[in-house]
């Protein structure tokens, strides 16, 4: 009998004793099919399975009880590293306190600034949108800068430091802010940025905090939402952090006003699919805001 072993196990590698005992069939069965093959005289080619040794193979059950799957793991990391993220662009969030009172005077010293950058300064740069926050976290401005890969981020950024005129405007906007924030992020394959356009109205930014761990389930359901969105409105980016504050997402979107707002988000939930999204995503959630966003006059997303 081979429960001592069996119970020892279990209590060595920490696993409940249904498993060990599953192990130990395994390992079993595995040794008399070994053991028959000796004793066959002619066999086909092996496999790389069946190649292991015993001790590979207890090994590999051992690792699948406490780790789970190889498979599923490496399945895992594509997901993540090619599925969830377009991977064309780089995208740079820029947040701007500015000094109470010096909101005017900052627009005209950016209208000025980031033209020039896109411009003459970085052909591989494009300003997303700038916009003043209207409702929300107020006194702050909000930019979008999209890069042709992270290439193109690093050498925008030397040619920032070495230009003249970059940096007289640059001292200039820094003297109106009370403080600045930035993030890299990419854009969810399934939802790429807007193109340049000029809808009017009002932009709102909602920016999500998720527990760490869940954002491959977050983008699932959300190939669903945003599909269930889209026969209302048109979705205008969503990207997830990558540099500066992690495991955030954020969604941008364009309205005609508050109005239209709240009717298009209550015909929603008339929409097969959007109450399951909403159902399986909250949970996911620890930190949520809204801001409603006004385009300044030189953004491409006005």
């Amino acid at each position: 009998m081979l429960r001592p072993f069996t119970t020892k196990l279990a209590a060595t590698i920490r696993v409940p004793l249904h498993q060990a005992i599953a192990f130990q069939r395994q390992v079993h069965s595995s040794a008399t099919r070994l053991q028959s093959n000796d004793e066959t005289p002619v066999s086909p080619p092996a496999s790389e399975e069946a190649k292991k040794t015993l001790p590979q193979k207890a090994s590999h059950i051992v690792r699948s009880i406490l780790h789970g799957s190889e498979q599923v793991r490496q399945e895992t990391k594509y997901t993540l590293s090619k599925v969830l993220a377009r991977g064309k662009y780089v995208h740079e969030l820029a947040t701007h306190s500015v000094k109470p009172g010096c909101m005017e005077e900052y627009k005209a010293v950016v209208g000025e600034l980031y033209p020039l950058i896109v411009r003459n300064l970085s052909p591989g740069v494009k300003l997303v949108g700038s916009w003043e926050t209207d409702i929300g976290e107020l006194d702050t401005a909000v930019h979008i800068w999209e890069y042709k890969g992270y290439p193109a981020l690093s050498a925008a950024y030397l040619t920032y430091r070495s230009d003249p005129e970059y940096q007289r405007l640059h001292r200039k906007m820094l003297s109106l802010l009370r403080s600045r924030k930035s993030q890299i992020m990419l854009e969810f394959q399934f939802w790429p940025t807007h193109p340049p356009a000029s809808k009017g109205g009002l932009y709102e930014l909602r920016s999500y905090m998720l527990k760490s761990g869940t954002l491959l389930e977050w983008e699932q359901n959300w190939r669903i939402g945003v599909e269930c969105r889209k026969h209302h409105e048109v979705p205008m980016g969503a990207w997830f952090s990558q540099l500066g504050d992690l495991n955030q997402v954020h969604h941008l979107w364009q309205y005609p006003d508050l109005q239209v707002r709240k009717e298009v988000r209550e015909s929603a939930w008339s929409e097969n699919g959007w109450p399951e999204t909403v159902l399986n995503t909250v949970p996911l959630i620890q930190k949520m805001s809204s801001r409603i966003m006004l385009p300044m006059p030189f953004s491409s997303l006005k």
